[in-house]
């Protein structure tokens, strides 16, 4: 149960004030030791990025082979002030990440530590900008989305599920949460069963798969049609991507205040703790790496669909 790490977070998150280091010492407080809180100021503004490292039992920090997890909270910013008080429906993505690393650190203390490491990127904007969008506006962010790829995707990372709030659509209507099929390297890959498998037990319901298009997997920038910035880390990286969507069954906008459900963040971290157990231990795989490369031999390398035409670049 994460419950208590989520309503810790939402409630440090829900500040006008609270800035990146106010979460770090919380973390810190909890004994992680490897914080790091970079300010980036943009041209809509500043925002505070924070990486936590969260080393395994049989990690690469200590030396190990385990593989690494990255948990990545995706988002404009978590709240619209001025023009909305309050912590907003686009923040559901930094509130799922930061409670993942505070119950990960609070088993670590009680002796319960995972495998291998698992990183935690997000950042922590309290006034971020809104942006005109269709069914509903969108939250904007103070810098822009090669910015965040950068503070955010880590080289070591071996996969990542990227989580983000994706209510404002009439394409997935079911109140929790919803995965992504895997993406690497500019293909759409098959929907992992493990994933699958992690995710029916952690909910206790049927899997839900958040349908994603070519346009959703190529870069920010490109003036064609996004479903949100929940795929965008998979264009910074060779290594597998999963979105973690946190949908509900009626269209939210994402500047919306008072529409975060924290029982649905707690399934959605207890399903990234669990894929972060056996990724580490080896027991879960995001694709199947032969039948990859068979569709790379077969139809080339896809890796364009990762960059920006060089005449919009």
């Amino acid at each position: 149960m994460a419950l208590q790490q989520v309503l810790e977070i939402y409630e440090l998150l829900d500040s006008a004030v609270v800035t990146g280091k106010m979460v770090a010492d919380l973390l810190q407080a909890r004994g992680a030791n490897q914080v790091e809180v970079t300010t980036i100021e943009g041209q809509k503004g500043t925002t505070d990025f924070l990486k936590i490292i969260i080393p395994g039992t049989r990690g690469k920090q200590g030396g190990g082979s385990s593989r690494t997890l990255g948990i990545l909270g995706r988002l404009g910013g978590i709240g619209a002030r001025p023009e909305h008080i309050g912590l907003v429906s686009d923040g559901d993505g930094a509130v799922t990440a930061l409670a993942a690393a505070l119950k990960l650190l609070d088993m670590q203390r009680k002796g319960d530590s995972l495998p291998g490491d698992v990183i935690i990127g997000t950042h922590i904007c309290p006034d971020a900008p809104v942006i005109p969008h269709k069914p509903v506006d969108f939250m904007d962010s103070p810098v822009d989305m090669q910015a965040m790829n950068c503070h955010e995707v880590d080289p070591q990372m071996d996969a990542i599920l990227s989580i983000d709030t994706t209510k404002g659509n009439r394409i997935l209507n079911v109140k929790g949460f919803a995965i992504s099929a895997s993406v690497k390297e500019g293909y759409i890959l098959r929907i992992s069963e493990d994933l699958v498998r992690i995710m029916e037990i952690t909910s206790g319901k049927p899997a839900v798969i958040l349908p994603i298009t070519m346009q959703d997997i190529t870069p920010y920038g490109n003036d064609v049609f996004h479903i949100n910035s929940i795929m965008q880390p998979s264009v910074a990286t060779d290594v597998p991507v999963v979105g973690v969507a946190m949908t509900t069954a009626t269209i939210v906008p994402g500047c919306a205040s008072g529409a975060s459900h924290v029982i649905d963040i707690e399934v959605a971290v207890r399903f990234c703790i669990e894929v972060a157990k056996e990724f580490g231990a080896g027991l879960c795989q995001f694709y199947d790496e032969g039948e990859f490369q068979r569709l790379v031999q077969l139809y080339g390398s896809m890796k364009h669909l990762q960059t920006l035409p060089s005449n919009e670049q």
